[in-house]
């Protein structure tokens, strides 16, 4: 196949699925942007969660709140969970990688803060074990799937949200998942800063 039109079709694809995930996701992400705000004004936070590029998903999540995202504003309480080697590897060696999430939000989560995790499967044993841990300390989901969300799909409450991505490809998933991101932020900063 030409190299040029590969290009084409990879470029077609991802609008295709982004334009569908659109119509069916728009108004869960509203609502969960609400639901990220209320907690933020509550003056909890947000801790952000997800393996290999959903790990950089969730950092970028944290960078553009804790820094700024398109307008001028004090930094917004979000953490990655993702960053600290140490921490990470000292819970993967001790106990399994399966907790590296969980136990982190046992310490550090707190009822009214919101869980942000990503999983393009739905199937990721350390985003279920984060999810089972944020529900024990009363936190609200917010969880990014694709496929058929997987385990996960079965696992949310009737506040948590599930913003999963209409598509089997977990490059065309992540590439909705940053759309989406994007979109929660835009709106977050439009409620905090009077401008909806």
């Amino acid at each position: 196949m030409d190299p040029v039109q590969r290009v084409k079709e990879n470029f077609s694809e991802s609008i295709q699925v982004k334009t569908e995930a659109a119509e069916i996701l728009a108004p869960v992400i509203v609502a969960a942007a609400e639901a990220m705000t209320n907690c933020i004004l509550g003056e909890h936070k947000i801790l952000a969660c997800g393996n290999g590029g959903s790990a950089a998903d969730a950092q970028h999540f944290s960078a553009e709140m804790l820094n700024r995202f398109e307008m001028e504003r004090p930094g917004l309480p979000a953490f990655a969970l993702t960053t600290d080697s140490s921490t990470l590897t000292s819970i993967a060696n001790d106990y399994q990688f399966a907790e590296i999430f969980s136990k982190q939000i046992r310490a550090l989560g707190q009822k009214g803060d919101i869980l942000l995790a990503f999983s393009t499967s739905g199937e990721s044993h350390n985003i279920i074990h984060a999810i089972d841990a944020a529900h024990d300390r009363d936190m609200t989901v917010i969880v990014l799937t694709g496929r058929e969300g997987g385990q996960i799909a079965d696992m949310m409450k009737d506040d948590d949200f599930e913003l999963r991505v209409p598509s089997w490809s977990t490059a065309r998933i992540q590439e909705v998942h940053i759309m989406i991101l994007h979109s929660l932020c835009d709106l977050i900063d439009r409620h905090l800063l009077g401008q909806e």
